[in-house]
């Protein structure tokens, strides 16, 4: 049975109106599941969580995961701010990144109760939807060995570059914060950081593969389409 999620792009948001409401969604569905834990079968009735799916592209902002480490921020506050690049420390799992304009961030909330309780598959689906995307532009993307996310030429060293990041939090089994796909991206701003806290690899774009400006509303429609397909879902 295909599990239903409920579709929103917001557009252009500020990253801390997005995490926001992130946060309300993930603890409407944290509430409901202690509610449901606690009444009897018969008076569930048709309570139940609800999976959204959240696409977004925020103004420049670089985010630092809980345990990730403050030396890899390589640009100075006073800098930081001049250039009009917030900063955030926040609850997901990872290191630094960046997010920007014409980079498509996908925050899934879904209740892992209904697919399956391991981050693990989670992480590596999330990573499929990415995967069969780019090949839809002839690119192959693939995995990086203990290395979350999306890569190009992952085993060819001095060639490695990341497209896509991921970093995720899980609450009772309800997700949020997501993946962040390079699409048209300034890869400039990761010059100020080492992304995802790991030295010496590259970061990439579709744009920057491609040689051409590729429109952010066909990029959508087929991460929709592969979200989908991978995860067993239809968006409404």
């Amino acid at each position: 049975m295909k599990q239903e999620v409920f579709f929103k792009d917001l557009g252009k948001r500020s990253f801390k109106e997005a995490w926001d409401l992130q946060e309300v969604l993930l603890k409407q569905n944290v509430d409901t599941k202690a509610l449901l834990n606690n009444l009897p079968p018969s008076a569930v009735g048709s309570a139940t969580t609800i999976h959204h799916l959240l696409f977004v592209e925020h103004p420049p902002v670089y985010t630092l995961g809980k345990s990730g480490h403050q030396e890899n921020v390589l640009i100075g506050e006073e800098e930081r701010v001049k250039q009009g690049i917030e900063f955030f420390h926040i609850n997901r799992g990872g290191d630094i990144t960046f997010h920007g304009p014409e980079q498509l961030v996908g925050y899934p909330i879904l209740d892992l109760d209904k697919f399956k309780t391991d981050l693990s598959w989670y992480l590596r689906s999330l990573e499929e939807v990415i995967i069969m995307t780019m090949a839809e532009y002839g690119l192959k993307g693939e995995r990086s060995a203990g290395e979350t996310g999306v890569w190009i030429e992952p085993n060819v060293p001095g060639k490695e570059r990341k497209i896509c990041a991921m970093g995720i939090k899980c609450s009772r089994w309800i997700t949020m914060h997501g993946f962040a796909f390079n699409v048209n991206t300034d890869l400039s701003y990761f010059n100020n950081i080492v992304p995802c806290g790991i030295a010496n690899k590259q970061v990439t774009s579709l744009q920057k593969e491609l040689a051409t400006t590729i429109p952010m509303s066909d990029v959508k429609q087929r991460v929709k389409r592969n979200f989908e397909f991978v995860f067993e879902a239809y968006l409404v």
